[in-house]
């Protein structure tokens, strides 16, 4: 969803097969091929030893086609679904969820194990063309280093960041173009209604919001809190990132810290479920059914929160102990129906892109 390519570096090693660009076709998954073609954002991180078990037992080599951010991802997929890239398609969430089921992306499929994945997640669950995966809280983050040094108290609310003393101090990500920056937006209508969230993007912006295309940028160049943003100079202490963030900053860390350097405003948080989908015209829909039933596996719930910096779906599945102590999920982040999002996200995302870009 986020993190992976600067906390785990080690991802690059994992021995998958990135492509840059190929179609079902021509990638080696035909219905008779033993090798499946996994599309995501470029996110996706599972542990070497993890994806080697299912390779054995499953008796499927994984390819893995990286798409950039889950927006661009999701976007690329439905221009190419009647020849896709790919069998499975991981990373679409429930802010995107309805642009990919009315354009067809998914055929159904119910995936073996699903009666252990909570129902709160299960947003398809007459016609399982998508499988939740994860889940995780989009917030606002702060670096505590910089609240500390001029002696001002961290915003906890979408109502602080619109404050004075906060000015020119938030980067956001594009909301036409990034998951979490859709999904703050998304947030913002929960909080503010249908017609309240305008006027409160004109008041961020008069705050002097800074809007770049994507997290990585956000969180790794801008946001002064992180180890990257360090390096990169960043100069925004506030950043749209995730709940899961300030754990990652202190796993990666050498040393470690004995606490996190960065924090969560609560208040600013809006719940993220994470799908994977058979796609239409998979090329190998055996093995495509294999992964997705590997995807909801207990072994592949309990490794995905160090890799992929969220939660899992998958009832009694064990969370690791830096995620209790530094980044433990929302307790009341803000949620939107799914049949909501369809019907408004279109028009909101040009009406904040008139707002806030132009």
């Amino acid at each position: 969803m986020r993190h992976t390519r600067t906390f785990v570096a080690a991802a690059v090693g994992l021995g998958l097969v990135t492509l840059s660009a190929c179609s079902s076709s021509d990638s080696g998954s035909g219905s008779d091929s033993k090798t499946v073609t996994l599309v995501s954002h470029d996110s996706w991180a599972v542990s070497k030893n993890v994806l080697q078990d299912f390779e054995k037992q499953s008796g499927y080599k994984v390819r893995v086609l990286k798409d950039g951010d889950a927006g661009q991802a999701v976007n690329k997929a439905i221009l190419t679904k009647d020849n896709p890239q790919g069998d499975v398609f991981f990373g679409v969430d429930n802010t995107l969820l309805s642009r990919a089921l009315d354009n067809g992306l998914f055929q159904p499929y119910a995936a073996k194990g699903l009666d252990t994945v909570g129902t709160a997640y299960q947003l398809d669950a007459a016609e399982h063309r998508v499988t939740p995966i994860d889940y995780g809280d989009i917030c606002v983050n702060y670096d505590k280093a910089y609240f500390s040094k001029h002696k001002l108290t961290p915003p906890t609310s979408y109502a602080d960041l619109v404050k004075p003393q906060y000015k020119n101090l938030l980067v956001t990500e594009n909301a036409s173009t990034s998951s979490p920056g859709l999904g703050f937006l998304l947030g913002s209508a929960a909080q503010y209604g249908d017609s309240g969230w305008q006027g409160y993007w004109k008041q961020l912006k008069a705050n002097g919001v800074k809007v770049v295309d994507g997290w990585e940028q956000a969180y790794n160049e801008e946001f002064s809190g992180s180890a990257g943003g360090k390096k990169a100079g960043g100069d925004r202490p506030l950043v749209v990132s995730y709940a899961s963030s300030p754990p990652a900053e202190v796993i990666y860390a050498d040393p470690k810290p004995s606490t996190a350097p960065t924090g969560v405003a609560t208040g600013t948080c809006f719940r993220q479920i994470e799908f994977a989908g058979l796609l239409s015209n998979a090329g190998n829909t055996k093995g495509g059914k294999a992964l997705i039933d590997f995807l909801v596996s207990r072994e592949f719930q309990e490794d995905m929160p160090l890799n992929m910096f969220v939660y899992p779906v998958v009832k009694g599945a064990s969370v690791p102990a830096e995620f209790t102590k530094y980044g433990p999920a929302a307790q009341d982040p803000e949620t939107m129906a799914p049949d909501k999002i369809a019907a408004n996200r279109d028009q909101w995302v040009k009406t904040w892109t008139s707002l806030v870009l132009k």
